[in-house]
């Protein structure tokens, strides 16, 4: 057994799993406390990029409760009705569209993109999240929320791709067509890029490390010949890239769309 706080204790070998961790928690928290912010956005199957791993569960609790947090839980003070709580793996879990505005106040926009691409793509509608933001116009994350919904897009297909778009939103790039088909002239398929601007013939790839397997590597290479060899220009990134070196992806984006 390991102890997760004074009076919390699981089995090491479920130490590392959500649930697990969330059940124990639950176990000494108070009556009608519901699981929140980024435990929530995990029950949801939403991953959080840019974060550091943190194991503790979040909980929202009545706006009077004196419980305060500890080593595994985060304790968040804020009203929910009726509408934001639902069921999730048998847990108390804020819905998805109440979990994007807590996050809202906590993460950063690329980040918050990231989630809010995640959302439209399975689990709700930008009318939803924007009745959100109706019920909660003002206060921490709201400002934020309103830049980041209107570039969200379910399209996207990877979080670290939400990222690289947010950059190039803030930098005044125009805005790229997502998961693009390119055909040669007689129709034929040739590939399909994260991010493209056809009038300009440019696509842009973000490669996560699945494109470091041997056979990936060589179709990715087969691929970019083709789309070479019938004029388009390819650029492709990594996390090493845009979180390292944003500028210089940024400038290499807007060289190509200006030639």
């Amino acid at each position: 057994m390991i102890r997760l706080s004074r009076d919390t204790y699981l089995p090491r070998a479920v130490a590392g799993v959500l649930g697990a961790r969330v059940e124990a928690v639950l176990l000494t928290a108070p009556d009608r406390a519901v699981i929140s912010h980024a435990t929530a956005a995990g029950l949801w199957g939403l991953a959080i990029p840019l974060q550091r791993e943190d194991p503790r569960v979040h909980l929202t609790v009545a706006t009077g409760s004196s419980v305060r947090g500890r080593r595994d839980r985060v304790v968040h003070r804020t009203p929910l009705t009726d509408g934001d709580v639902t069921t999730r793996d048998g847990f108390p879990v804020t819905t998805p569209e109440r979990t994007w505005r807590d996050l809202a106040a906590l993460l950063e926009p690329a980040a918050l993109l990231a989630v809010t691409d995640q959302l439209l793509a399975r689990w709700c509608g930008r009318p939803d999240l924007g009745t959100q933001l109706t019920r909660r116009p003002a206060g921490r994350g709201s400002a934020r929320a309103r830049a980041v919904l209107p570039v969200a897009d379910p399209r996207a297909e990877s979080p670290m791709e939400s990222v690289l778009r947010w950059l190039l939103h803030e930098a005044g790039l125009p805005a790229p067509e997502l998961q693009y088909v390119v055909r040669d002239d007689a129709g034929g398929f040739l590939g399909r890029a994260d991010l493209a601007w056809p009038d300009q013939k440019v696509l842009v790839e973000f490669d996560g490390d699945v494109h470091r397997e041997r056979h990936v590597f060589i179709d990715d290479l087969r691929r970019q010949n083709r789309l070479v060899a019938a004029g388009w220009t390819v650029l492709r990134f990594t996390s090493a890239d845009v979180l390292g070196r944003a500028h210089e992806v940024v400038v290499q984006i807007r060289r190509a769309l200006g030639r």
